[in-house]
C-alpha cells in the first residue's frame, strides 16, 4: 500500500486494469448465477414434493463448472477467447468456430467494469477501504444486469453486501461509523417495505420485490443512513425515465412491471463518487446555505 501512496497513479492504474478481469468474470456470474438459482429451486422443489415427480436438475453447474461454450454450436472457449475486450475484437464479435455472433455486451460490461473501477481508486485514492469499494462496484454491477436480465435480485448477493457493509464499519475500515451503518441498514430495509405494503394496502398489486429492500439495505450501510433520502430520489427519477422508456421500447403498458433494482444501484454508485458534491450543491445553492 506504501508504494500506491507514493504513486496513486499506480494504484489508479492497477483498478483499471483489476476492473477489465474481474468483468471477463462478472459476465459469467450475471449469466450463471440466474441459472443456478434455478436449479437450486427445482432441486428442493423435487425433494419436499416427490408426489409432484418434479424432474431435479442434472450434472453439476456452478460458476465454474461447465466450461463455457458457444450457445450455438457448444464449442468448448479457448484461453485465448476469455482475453477481456481483446479476444472479442479479435474474433470480430463472432464464434471461431462457427461465427454465430457474440453480443457486444460483454466486452461492454468489462470496459464498464474497468471505468467505474478506475474512478472509485481515483476518487478514493490508496487504501483498504477503496479496495472494499472496488469490490462493492463489482456487486452492484452484477445485480444490476442479473436483475435487467430477470427481475430478480439474487440474496447471494445483496446479503453479503449489507453485512459486509456493517463489518466494515464495526472493524472501522469504513469512515462511516457502527451507528449510521446499522441505522442506514435498517431504514433502507424499512422505507421501501413500508411504500411496498402501503401499496399493495391499496391495489392489492405488489410494485417491487424484497430484493430491492435488501439492496437498499446495503446501500444503507456501505454508505450510511444520510445518503438514503438522495438513493431514494435520484433512483426515482432515473427509473421513472427510464423506466418508461423501456416499457415503450418492448411496447409494453405502463402498468406492466420493469426492474427497479438497477436504477437503486445507479443511484448509490452516484451518491458514493459524487454524494458530497451534490449536498453541498443543493444546500449551498438551493437553500441558500
Amino acid at each position: 500500500m506504501e508504494v500506491f501512496e507514493l504513486h496513486p497513479w499506480l494504484f489508479t492504474t492497477f483498478a483499471v486494469i483489476f476492473g477489465l478481469i474481474i468483468g471477463s468474470f462478472l459476465n459469467v456470474v450475471i449469466h450463471r448465477l440466474p441459472i443456478i438459482m434455478e436449479r437450486e429451486w427445482r432441486q428442493e422443489c423435487a425433494d419436499s414434493f416427490p408426489e409432484y415427480k418434479i424432474t431435479p436438475p442434472e450434472g453439476v453447474y456452478s460458476l465454474s463448472i461447465p466450461r463455457s461454450t458457444c450457445p450455438k454450436c457448444k464449442t468448448q472457449l479457448r484461453l485465448i477467447d476469455n482475453i477481456p475486450v481483446l479476444s472479442w475484437l479479435f474474433l470480430r464479435g463472432q464464434c471461431h468456430h462457427c461465427e454465430n455472433k457474440i453480443s457486444a455486451r460483454y466486452p461492454l460490461i468489462e470496459l464498464l467494469t474497468a471505468l467505474m473501477s478506475g474512478v472509485v481508486a481515483y476518487s478514493f485514492g490508496p487504501s483498504y477501504f477503496t479496495i472494499a469499494l472496488v469490490l462493492f462496484t463489482f456487486v452492484l454491477i452484477s445485480a444490476t444486469f442479473i436483475d435487467l436480465d430477470t427481475m430478480l435480485l439474487p440474496d447471494q448477493l445483496t446479503l453479503p453486501l449489507v453485512w459486509s457493509g456493517i463489518a466494515l464499519a464495526l472493524f472501522q475500515i469504513s469512515p462511516i461509523s457502527l451507528q449510521d451503518a446499522v441505522i442506514g441498514a435498517i431504514a433502507g430495509y424499512l422505507c421501501l417495505w413500508s411504500v411496498y405494503w402501503g401499496f399493495k394496502l391499496l391495489t392489492g398489486k405488489e410494485g417491487m420485490g424484497y430484493g430491492d429492500f435488501k439492496l437498499l439495505a446495503a446501500l444503507g450501510a456501505w454508505l450510511g443512513w444520510q445518503y438514503l433520502p438522495m438513493i431514494i430520489l435520484l433512483s426515482s427519477l432515473v427509473g421513472l425515465v427510464f423506466g418508461i422508456i423501456q416499457l415503450r421500447l418492448q411496447k409494453k403498458g405502463i402498468d406492466k412491471a420493469f426492474p427497479f433494482g438497477p436504477y437503486l444501484a445507479i443511484a448509490g454508485w452516484v451518491a458514493l463518487i459524487w454524494g458530497e458534491s451534490i449536498m453541498s450543491w443543493y444546500f449551498g445553492s438551493v437553500m441558500g446555505i
